[in-house]
């Protein structure tokens, strides 16, 4: 014969009692989402606080000179500058240079970061086909072509295509029937922007192809076995299983590709000496250009608010992105 407690002859220690006081307020988890909520934002206080130092006040600055018009003699006698509203962006919107810059830069950036992600997707692919050795191998060259500073790549690449002493003019010139002597890269626009477009794609690379590479390891071998088995071929598989695992992983480093090209500036200030021709000109060199080349501080200021604002829908994609993912793990 067993014995049932009722609830009148539980004692005060007994489990089931507490846990019945416990469930109706609630108040222990409460108090640790609470604690658990605050904590990572005083944990990132120490950076959000040096970015703001760092970032914040150049950039009110900036937008408080697009609305003035400093000029050279405003700089050299501390003046203040005159206040004109919005007469530098008015300048700057009608102004049919800028909107060609515009649309160079953004076919850059679409052009350069589709070639990018395709070939940093396909040597990811390739990574999981070969050996360890040879993976390993890979990853330390790309390694080494991603740690190079951009300013020393642009000079190699300068060096390589110059018209002179040129690498490349000096191979292509040893085809039959060709003659790349003394050969001006820059002088048709077309090759010139392949040229820019082969040293960003080439040193974008290695970060898309090793991020995308670690997000291979995280698709499972049991689905790509499996769909083998049911005579999928290597396309299907790759379409129907692996792309849709990566995506998430795809569309941030796209987007950071985006980011990271539409602010082009060293690549094409290099490989032009520092005096880009207008067809070689984007919208960082042009807002440079304008400020320090022709002393329209002002103007310069308005012309990269405009490129923050144009920026500002993707970055804002990017960290729903993030969000989502975060969201999902």
């Amino acid at each position: 014969m067993s014995v049932v407690d009722s609830p009148a002859t539980r004692r005060p220690n007994d489990p089931g009692r507490s846990q019945q006081n416990r469930v109706p307020g609630h108040a222990a988890p409460k108090r640790r989402r609470r604690g658990s909520g605050r904590t990572p934002w005083l944990l990132a206080l120490p950076a959000l606080l040096l970015i703001a130092g760092l970032l914040g006040y150049p950039l009110v600055r900036m937008v408080v000179l697009s609305f003035q018009n400093m000029r050279l003699r405003e700089l050299l006698s501390g003046r203040t500058p005159p206040w004109v509203g919005f007469d530098q962006y008015t300048r700057v919107l009608s102004d049919s240079v800028f909107w060609a810059v515009v649309g160079r830069t953004v076919a850059f950036t679409v052009v350069s970061v589709l070639i990018s992600v395709f070939f940093g997707l396909g040597i990811a692919l390739l990574m999981r086909r070969v050996s360890r050795g040879v993976r390993l191998f890979m990853v330390v060259a790309m390694m080494f072509v991603w740690a190079l500073p951009q300013l020393v790549a642009a000079q190699i690449f300068r060096w390589m295509t110059d018209s002179d002493f040129g690498v490349v003019n000096y191979l292509i010139d040893k085809l039959p029937g060709v003659n790349y002597q003394n050969h001006s890269w820059f002088v048709n626009p077309w090759q010139g922007w392949s040229v820019i477009t082969t040293l960003v794609v080439w040193a974008g690379i290695p970060f898309l192809a090793i991020t995308l590479n670690a997000g291979l390891t995280q698709v499972p071998k049991e689905l790509l076995e499996a769909a083998t088995v049911d005579g999928a071929t290597p396309w299907q598989s790759l379409r129907n299983i692996t792309l849709p695992i990566l995506k998430p992983l795809i569309m941030i480093v796209t987007t950071l590709s985006v980011i990271w090209n539409f602010g082009l500036f060293t690549q094409a200030w290099v490989l032009r000496d520092g005096h880009p021709e207008p067809q070689f000109q984007t919208l960082a060199t042009y807002s440079y250009t304008q400020a320090f080349g022709q002393s329209r501080y002002s103007l310069g200021s308005a012309i990269a608010v405009i490129t923050v604002l144009l920026m500002l829908g993707v970055m804002i994609f990017y960290i729903k992105q993030m969000f989502r993912i975060g969201e999902v793990d």
